[in-house]
């Protein structure tokens, strides 16, 4: 596929593995349209070209893109291409927006500002002294990162891969003093759901194509509010489980009309209204699953 952008249209993509079915596009240019934008998005599926993430970077740079989004499997492996990195993104360690500038890509994370404008949002009185992050890729760190930076007391990092979670937690508490965060053994996940105010759930089991429960029921509790990252389906088995053991909950939807919302302010520099781009995804969800059920 050979990238060229209009002069008269801002140019944007996203970069990632098995991305066919994100909604991204659409909910990027549903928002640019109601604010007047001419907007096109495109997806640079790292499974359909066969290029590596550092190929795909500098073509859609030197087509004239404004800029991509970012997301799994490269959310780190692109930052060695990137000439700088926004100061959120450099402690988190991972980038999901990239804007070209005069030449340059300079990486944010827009994730983190996402997952902390839905927690605010969509569990205002949500108590965060000892919260339970599971998964410590490019999600969880974002997520970590934005609770902490909310003023969580202590975040628990767990990760099937322990020395993943280890790293998270070691970075966490460079970025916001020793003892802020901690990595914990999966084993030790109904001890630590126990006595924790909130978990969030960071790895991709419940999405549409890695359907189930990524933690068993019964550890869950009424004074646990559980947050999900995934938002396809925007009612995971997770959060049916979480309110019917009466916990407060928190769809993955919010945070990704956030962290969308935050990107295409850093590609247009226009203010999208996000309770707008709320609806655009309900919509998109919704319409999806339909067509999917039929």
């Amino acid at each position: 596929m050979r990238l060229v952008a209009d002069p008269d249209t801002v140019h944007v993509g996203l970069i990632g593995a098995g991305i066919g079915p994100s909604l991204s596009p659409a909910l990027h240019e549903r928002e640019a349209r109601a604010l007047g934008l001419a907007y096109r998005y495109t997806l640079l599926d790292l499974d359909v070209t066969k290029a590596d993430i550092g190929d795909l970077l500098a073509e859609a740079r030197d087509a004239g893109l404004r800029g991509v989004n970012v997301t799994h499997p490269v959310k780190q492996r692109v930052l060695p291409h990137l000439d700088g990195l926004s100061e959120d993104a450099a402690a988190i360690g991972a980038v999901n927006t990239v804007v070209f500038d005069d030449g340059r890509a300079l990486g944010h994370n827009t994730d983190w500002s996402g997952f902390a404008a839905a927690l605010r949002t969509g569990l205002p009185r949500a108590a965060k002294h000892r919260v339970a992050v599971l998964g410590a890729g490019g999600a969880g760190a974002a997520a970590a990162h934005a609770l902490l930076t909310g003023g969580a007391g202590t975040v628990e990092v767990l990760d099937v891969d322990a020395d993943r979670a280890a790293a998270l937690a070691a970075r966490l508490d460079a970025t916001f003093g020793t003892g802020r965060a901690r990595a914990t053994p999966t084993s030790a996940l109904a001890d630590t759901l126990a006595t924790a105010d909130g978990l969030v759930h960071a790895t991709p089991t419940g999405m549409a194509e890695h359907p189930g429960l990524p933690v068993p029921a019964e550890v869950l509790h009424p004074r646990l509010w559980v947050a999900e990252i995934v938002y396809r389906p925007l009612r995971t088995a997770l959060l049916e489980a979480a309110t019917a053991r009466g916990c407060p909950t928190l769809d993955g939807g919010l945070m990704a009309v956030h962290q969308a919302a935050d990107a295409l302010h850093l590609f247009t520099g226009l203010h999208p209204d996000a309770a707008r781009m709320r609806r655009h995804l309900q919509e998109l969800v919704e319409t999806r699953e339909d067509h999917r059920a039929g």
